[in-house]
């Protein structure tokens, strides 16, 4: 009873806020799945959050959602999904309970919007972590009075500004609006980013604002 509450809820609030929605689709599919009793509780700690953080502020936002997703455990996508770098929606990464690194970025990128953080002042950002041959993916915050960038790394559980984060290579930056060449310690300029056959950025946000996925 306590699950059905909380879904009604969900389901209620969020399409009057435009968030996070659980669809009749979903909740089938949900109840249908071997692990669905922690998939709901995984919901349910997610909408608690969500509720506990929009009334903090700024810094405390970004270490709790931070924290909070980073108890998800990390796992390749071939061993995820079977593909190569699919980037999840947050909905799937909830469901889940698991994922590659874009999906802590997108999840908590999501999700900070939702709790009152200006969009545009949240990129993703590709680095490489030294001694690392593959490429990472990590959340910035951008504190423009100051021009710091401040990372949400699934590999830290510390909220760092990005000069801080000596292990990581800075390489390109982009959120809805812009794509940002990215420096050691700030935004560079405007850049163009070769997403190749797929814009896997353009496909993730069709998937998450148009189809509700």
């Amino acid at each position: 009873m306590k699950h059905i509450t909380l879904l009604i809820l969900l389901l209620c609030s969020t399409l009057l806020s435009k968030e996070l929605v659980l669809t009749q689709k979903d909740l089938k599919r949900i109840e249908q799945l071997p692990q669905s009793h922690f998939i709901l509780n995984r919901f349910e700690a997610f909408y608690l959050m969500r509720q506990k953080v929009k009334p903090l502020n700024l810094m405390q936002k970004l270490v709790h959602v931070n924290l909070f997703y980073n108890q998800s455990l990390p796992i390749h996508d071939e061993n995820k999904y079977s593909s190569d770098d699919y980037w999840a929606t947050r909905k799937e990464f909830i469901i889940k309970g698991k994922g590659d690194c874009e999906d802590y970025a997108i999840a908590k990128y999501l999700t900070l919007i939702e709790v009152g953080i200006p969009k545009e002042n949240l990129y993703l950002a590709i680095v490489q972590v030294k001694e690392h041959t593959t490429y990472h993916m990590v959340l910035l915050y951008h504190e423009v009075s100051s021009d710091t960038l401040y990372v949400l790394d699934n590999l830290s559980f510390r909220v760092l500004p990005l000069h801080k984060r000596v292990d990581l290579i800075p390489l390109v930056a982009f959120n809805e609006f812009e794509s940002r060449e990215l420096k050691a310690q700030t935004l560079g300029k405007v850049v163009k980013i070769d997403w190749g056959k797929i814009d896997k950025w353009k496909e993730l946000l069709t998937r998450i604002y148009s189809k509700n996925e």
